[in-house]
């Protein structure tokens, strides 16, 4: 095993690279793909270096994570913008709403509707993207591609939420081009411009087919910490 420390700011660096040649290899201007770093599951000894390094948007799974994580952090380094990529539970929604910047997982009629209510309780209003099952994968969320129309129909005429795109996490024994292919055909059909997809092994196939945003962990952080046991 090394002992070479991890270097999370190059790592970064080298996935910022690829980004931007992934989308001059599609022919389109790098500053509008951003780079959501995934930082869930990962400690401030792994972000800070990434923070250092300029990063500014950053993704967690988790709200109660996200809430004992990003405090100290917001207060150490300005304009960051955090991202809910994680499933969110109606119950969670206040803290989610108080914690977040951006919202990737709105998935539901209930969830929409109790986002709807925060929003109009605390008087603002967070992006979102509604999260589409694109593979039909029954234990996976996300609404189903024939029912993305008539959900984004609800979200931004009945409740008035702020929709910025759909997003997508394809199965992993499948082409991932073909569900970013999707995606974006439903995104154009609703006259949307954001997609988020692409995580690490993928991301630059999803610049080819339009993500404004791509979700990058492991390619950044590592692997994943092992869980402490009980």
């Amino acid at each position: 095993m090394s002992d070479t420390p991890f270097d999370a700011a190059a790592h970064l660096t080298a996935v910022r690279t690829a980004v931007e040649s992934a989308a001059q290899a599609a022919e389109r201007d790098p500053k509008d793909v951003t780079l959501v770093a995934v930082s869930k599951v990962h400690g401030a000894d792994r972000i800070v270096p990434v923070l250092e390094a300029g990063q500014r948007v950053f993704g967690e799974n988790r709200v109660q994570e996200a809430e004992q994580k990003w405090p100290a952090l917001r207060a150490a380094f300005p304009n960051i913008t955090l991202h809910l990529i994680g499933p969110l539970q109606t119950n969670k929604v206040k803290h989610a709403v108080a914690t977040f910047d951006v919202i990737e997982t709105v998935d539901r009629e209930k969830l929409a509707r109790a986002l709807a209510k925060e929003f109009a309780r605390v008087d603002k209003s967070l992006p979102i993207f509604i999260q589409v099952n694109t593979g039909g994968e029954p234990q996976k969320a996300g609404v189903l591609p024939p029912d993305a129309g008539a959900f984004i129909t609800l979200c931004r005429e009945d409740l008035n939420l702020n929709v910025r795109g759909l997003m997508c996490i394809p199965p992993v024994d499948e082409e991932p081009a073909l569900h970013f292919a999707l995606l974006a055909k439903i995104a154009h059909r609703n006259g949307l411009s954001g997609l988020s997809m692409g995580m690490s092994g993928d991301f630059e196939t999803a610049v080819h087919f339009g993500a404004t945003h791509v979700r990058v962990g492991t390619a950044i952080f590592g692997d994943r910490p092992m869980p402490k046991p009980a």
